[in-house]
């Protein structure tokens, strides 16, 4: 019986990892309609991080918290915004010499404080990055919102409602703001643009999001997805 039981209980267990590996989350509801043209994003690739491409005029039209900090960055029509470590995400250092810091990032108990990066970039997304890494996506109004939504709920905020500024890299035009979330191996950078690109209206699959890779197969999706409906 007892082998029985441990027999069951292994194939039960497999079935449920199978099972998670392989589930989809649909976007989320959205909670209000928004009118207006739908929104071109980039979702960009380095081969192993993914970063977001995003009209700069669209995030500062929105007010808010986040609007205010696109608005204190220096010029640039389109901001790249990214998440991650607080420490090994700013440091732009050799990768190899900072394997140590990234096993710290990854395992580190009770995870880690986490930045949202807001970079402005002047050229055009089609002219700045290969097409082998990017990938654009047309939102409708109402799911760019959610997006944006998302991002600016990650910001951590001051008591008077301010994105608080951690960081302005030397040499560098990005811009590090606290986040609320916390970095670890359960939630990494690539999970947190599957995150958002979810409320974008990407189906994704959350538990291979860790790699910047699955990321692109779901925008790629997507993408593929409104352009047959288009036609």
């Amino acid at each position: 019986m007892g082998s029985r039981l441990t027999a069951f209980l292994v194939v039960a267990l497999l079935g449920l990892m199978a099972g998670l590996w392989t589930s989809t989350s649909a976007p989320p509801p959205l909670t209000a309609a928004a009118g207006g043209e739908p929104v071109d994003i980039y979702l960009l690739d380095n081969g192993f991080h993914t970063d977001m491409a995003v009209p700069r005029g669209m995030l500062e039209a929105r007010g808010g918290p986040l609007a205010e900090a696109v608005r204190g960055l220096p010029p640039g029509d389109w901001i790249l915004v990214g998440w991650g470590d607080a420490r090994f995400y700013v440091d732009q250092s050799p990768i190899s010499d900072r394997l140590p810091d990234g096993a710290r990032a990854f395992f580190r108990p009770g995870g880690n404080p986490s930045v949202v990066m807001l970079d402005p970039e002047a050229l055009h997304p089609l002219h700045r990055f290969p097409a082998e890494g990017r990938v654009v996506l047309t939102l409708p109004a109402a799911r760019f919102e959610a997006m944006a939504a998302r991002i600016e709920a990650s910001l951590t905020l001051t008591p008077d409602g301010h994105a608080r500024l951690i960081e302005a890299r030397p040499g560098d035009e990005a811009r590090f703001f606290a986040s609320r979330e916390t970095f670890w191996i359960g939630h990494l950078c690539n999970h947190w643009t599957a995150q958002v690109l979810n409320h974008g209206g990407v189906a994704v699959r959350p538990f291979r999001s860790l790699t910047s890779g699955e990321v692109m197969r779901a925008a790629d999706a997507a993408a593929l997805d409104r352009a047959v409906r288009a036609d």
